[in-house]
């Protein structure tokens, strides 16, 4: 088999952003490394590029070992290769971020990585440059939030309009005014009310709703912006 000459190859590898939002708090799964150097710090879920997989695939593989999750969101994010950023080995990492609904799938969590999860303002310090990783993938959902109905992503089957609205404010770190979100969300026509209420909160309660599946799969390209001029 012909090979590049002088050429020493270079590592690839996949780390996972994994979010997720239980009601009340946007929070980050991360697992305890289990090598040196660093060995039991936090870090991100991730591993390298098998010989017969792709990107996407081994991003695939590593969300569905760490959660028991498959077809859940998942974007790739950027590529990290500074030559120095992991001592053992000369080692570029492809980052992808997964929005998955933690009340759903808390239970399939793979206990042999010591996963848990952090609120977004609680996290650890982590390894290497995974909180860089971090940073941009709040950036791009942020950005990609504004332009498209991502967050529903996060939330289960039914939810509240207050979670939708603390979900944006977790998101952007800033309140929302409460009668421009409804005007704004009500009017992009996303969501189905249920006639069920949830009074965890109170007894006058809130009603649920539901996402308009083939809704959302057509505006998915041209969102309302929710969060211009609702501060």
């Amino acid at each position: 088999m012909a090979k590049y000459s002088n050429v020493k190859p270079i590592l690839i590898a996949v780390d996972c952003i994994i979010f997720g939002y239980d009601g009340e708090h946007l929070k980050l799964l991360l697992v305890k490394r289990a090598i040196e150097p660093e060995k039991d710090k936090w870090s991100l879920m991730g591993g390298f590029v098998g010989d017969d997989e792709n990107l996407d695939g081994a991003a695939k593989r590593i969300l569905l070992e760490l959660t028991g999750l498959h077809d859940v969101y998942l974007e790739q994010l950027h590529a990290y290769g500074n030559p120095d950023r992991d001592p053992i080995e000369r080692t570029v990492s492809v980052a992808y971020f997964a929005l998955i609904d933690i009340n759903k799938y808390s239970k399939q969590i793979n206990d042999q990585y010591h996963a848990e999860w952090f609120k977004l303002k609680e996290i650890p310090k982590l390894i290497f440059d995974h909180d860089k990783m971090v940073k941009a993938a709040m950036d791009k959902i942020r950005y990609q939030a504004a332009l498209h109905p991502i967050l529903f992503e996060l939330l289960p089957k039914k939810f509240t309009i207050p979670q939708l609205q603390a979900l944006y404010e977790q998101v952007y770190d800033s309140p929302i005014d409460n009668r421009n979100f409804i005007r704004k969300i009500t009017a992009s026509g996303l969501l189905i009310k249920q006639t069920e209420k949830d009074k965890s909160n109170s007894r006058r309660g809130a009603f649920y709703f539901k996402l308009d599946k083939q809704k959302h799969k057509a505006q998915f390209q041209s969102f309302l912006n929710l969060t211009a001029k609702s501060k």
